[in-house]
């Protein structure tokens, strides 16, 4: 009736009676065991249960009914004291008491099976993260002082409730894979807040809590696997989204209008600006995490960057033959690859951002290289739009128009200025990058229609007339690229200046001297570049011919001039005729 009623002190007086009344008796009656005293085991069991059952509602007591609680331990510390009687070993009531302390708090917090399913695993932590501090706080509070202090509670609660928690996590880690949500909440809750100053690092928990001696609550496997499932469920992500924003971009290719423009002017596109926060984003939430795991994402993310810029240029590859072959033909064609040139410019000027201390130096050299290869392929592939353009107007340069009129190189000039006009659109330096790569390829251009054949000086005078508008053909590309913005160190139109000397030189026997001296500055000329050159002279034999190409194969060799770009090697080589006969001086 005293330990139903949980009156375990008077119970427990009782029972020490009646178990001193059993062995007097069993001795008097030299060794005869009464009847009476037969249930006197089993209300010794029920008495050690209803102890073990208090201590295992300690936390629950301690608010509630602390005299219970002190009751049920000061019963187990009195047991462990008293001398057995010689027919029965001690009881292990105080081991069962401290068993039950453990028992009780692991099962309030962790008694529970069910482990939360996937996208619950915030809310249970955050759950625990107010639950478990509270529990020590109880501990410190309410239970200690009614326990010896060799319990030691505080140490016991932390320790109880860490090992718990272990428990729980590692069985949680043996079930199905966590997403990438999950696997970042868990890694940054074991790592940062738990140990934090919000739970185990709290300034109120005091040494007592020992929590010096736990072990981590995930292992190094634990964390390994987690990062791994991390990274490639992140990467997955990412390649959708890269891939979406692509997909939006060259979506507007095929628009009627023109590519949008920021308040500048410029060709602008959210496009860069998505692309580079969805990387940084993500490297910057795994820095939360770890440094191992930062540099992981790190490298995902200018791995997935490299794969977004080759399908970048893949998709520029193929609306250029789309609209080149008729398939599809884009309305602003040029100005949509202007734009991309913009975007190219914007992400490298932006990279930046992907940086964060502890990369090693470099590392983002592929990506840079990468950037670079695409502006490459831009401007390829806008002037391959320019050439296309300007080549029916350079198949009737030079000739006898061309001679005695500036109206050929005047269409060459309105027809490059109207092609150009939107590169005022581009920023800078990629505006003279382009600028500059546009008057190479006029000027190639020009060159190659030189080296044609279809025209060769019938006298001095016409030789003087070709020199005279060779002359005003550099002036004019010259005069027209500087007005569309092209630094004057940039340009390449000085090589027309340098084939003018070979047609003005009035002694052929000098050809070898000037030929020198084109070699001297544009290392690249061939000798079958200079003898298409002469044979536009039309004065030249046989035996000038080789002397004058004797001295270009045996002219000193020479370094391009600083800022000299190659012009003759991206001119097609003429293909010299079997026989060449001009003005009837060869047999």
């Amino acid at each position: 009736m005293l330990i139903d009623a949980q009156q375990l002190l008077e119970a427990y007086v009782s029972l020490r009676e009646l178990e001193q009344l059993q062995e007097e008796a069993w001795v008097s009656l030299g060794g005869l065991e009464l009847p009476v005293f037969q249930g006197l085991g089993l209300l010794a069991e029920a008495m050690g249960h209803a102890v073990e059952e208090a201590a295992g509602a300690a936390g629950q007591l301690a608010r509630t009914d602390p005299a219970l609680l002190v009751a049920a331990i000061r019963v187990a510390e009195m047991e462990a004291r008293r001398t057995p009687p010689q027919r029965r070993g001690p009881r292990d009531w105080q081991r069962r008491c401290l068993q039950a302390l453990q028992a009780g708090l692991e099962q309030v917090h962790f008694g529970t099976t069910v482990l939360p399913k996937p996208g619950a695993l915030a809310e249970w932590l955050k759950a625990l993260q107010v639950a478990l501090p509270a529990e020590l706080a109880t501990a410190e509070a309410l239970v200690a002082p009614c326990c010896p202090p060799y319990y030691n509670v505080i140490r016991l609660w932390s320790h109880t409730l860490h090992n718990g928690l272990r428990r729980s996590l590692q069985q949680l880690l043996k079930g199905p894979e966590l997403g990438a949500t999950d696997a970042f909440t868990l890694l940054h809750w074991a790592l940062h807040v738990y140990p934090g100053k919000e739970m185990m690092g709290s300034l109120e928990l005091g040494p007592e809590a020992d929590v010096s001696q736990l072990e981590p609550l995930l292992t190094s496997e634990n964390i390994e696997k987690l990062e791994a499932t991390f990274v490639v469920k992140v990467q997955a992500s990412v390649a959708q989204w890269l891939q979406k924003a692509l997909d939006g971009e060259v979506g507007e290719w095929s628009r009627e209008q023109e590519p949008n423009t920021d308040p500048s002017g410029f060709y602008h596109s959210p496009m860069p600006a998505i692309v580079l926060q969805i990387l940084a984003e993500n490297i910057h939430l795994a820095g939360m995490v770890s440094e191992s795991l930062q540099h992981r994402v790190h490298g995902m993310a200018l791995s997935e960057l490299g794969t977004f810029l080759k399908s970048f240029s893949d998709a520029l590859i193929q609306f250029s033959q789309d609209h080149l072959s008729g398939e599809a033909l884009a309305a602003h064609y040029v100005s949509y690859l202007l734009a991309a040139l913009n975007h190219q410019s914007e992400l490298s000027a932006s990279l930046s951002i992907l940086h964060f201390d502890g990369v090693a130096p470099g590392v983002l050299a592929p990506v840079e290289a990468g950037l670079d290869e695409l502006q490459r392929r831009i401007c390829r592939l806008v002037l391959e739009a320019l050439q296309v353009e300007l080549q029916p107007l350079f198949t009737a340069l030079p000739s006898r128009q061309w001679l005695s009129s500036s109206e050929l190189l005047d269409r060459v000039c309105e027809q490059t200025s109207n092609f150009c006009r939107d590169f005022r659109r581009i920023r800078n330096p990629e505006v003279q990058v382009l600028l500059a790569e546009a008057e190479r390829t006029v000027v190639v251009q020009y060159l190659h229609a030189l080296m044609q054949g279809r025209l060769v000086c019938r006298s001095a005078d016409e030789r003087a007339q070709a020199a005279q508008c060779l002359q005003h053909d550099a002036a004019q590309f010259k005069e027209l690229f500087l007005s569309l913005g092209l630094e004057e160190t940039a340009h390449c139109t000085p090589v027309l200046l340098a084939v003018r000397e070979l047609l003005n030189l009035c002694d052929p026997t000098l050809l070898g001297l000037e030929v020198a001296g084109l070699q001297q500055q544009f290392p690249d000329v061939s000798e079958d570049h200079v003898s298409a050159l002469l044979d536009l002279r039309g004065d030249v034999s046989r035996e000038q011919r080789q002397a004058a190409l004797s001295s270009l194969e045996t002219g000193p060799s020479s370094s391009p001039r600083t800022g000299r770009r190659a012009l003759f090697s991206l001119v097609p080589a003429p293909t010299p005729a079997l026989s060449t006969c001009l003005s009837g001086l060869c047999t």
